[in-house]
């Protein structure tokens, strides 16, 4: 399975799902990403003060989840053998083309909304997605659903090409 160029989404979604078990069992949090953006800004800013930026260990644990999709991403595109353009011959296609400087903005814009909204929710996409709704929590619920219907929304923004 590691040297399939995709995976199947059942399995992968099964794994995410057994993968909450042992973070909700072993350090009583729930799979998540945001907090531990806010964890690193605290530690580069120095914000700390004396509990320090990681004083509990969901956040060191959020900050390996995230590194660890990162390294795992790597991983899996390198054991599929999926070649992909090199960064700078793309970066140049992209800054070529005029056209997609707006959508570029708007991309930046919207990224920004969502972490904005991600922290001041107190929570992101995969912790509300994924442990929450595996949670049952209401407000999970609304949230996904809320991004739903706003992507589909903003979707309609887009000219179609």
């Amino acid at each position: 399975m590691l040297k399939c160029r995709f995976w199947s989404p059942y399995i992968v979604g099964i794994i995410i799902g057994l993968l909450q078990l042992p973070v909700f069992l072993l350090i009583g949090a729930s799979i998540g990403t945001s907090g531990s953006f806010g964890s690193v800004a605290c530690w580069v800013l120095g914000k700390g003060g004396e509990a320090g930026c990681f004083p509990l260990l969901k956040q060191w644990w959020q900050l390996g989840f995230v590194v660890g999709i990162g390294i795992g991403a790597y991983l899996s595109r390198r054991l599929s053998g999926v070649k992909r353009p090199r960064v700078s011959r793309l970066w140049s296609t992209i800054l070529k083309t005029q056209a997609l400087w707006p959508r570029l903005a708007m991309a930046f814009v919207g990224g920004f909304v969502f972490l904005f909204g991600a922290r001041l929710a107190d929570g992101c996409t995969s912790g509300n997605g994924i442990s929450g709704i595996a949670l049952l929590s209401v407000g999970s619920f609304l949230v996904i659903g809320s991004m739903f219907v706003s992507g589909i929304l903003v979707s309609l923004l887009y000219p179609r090409e």
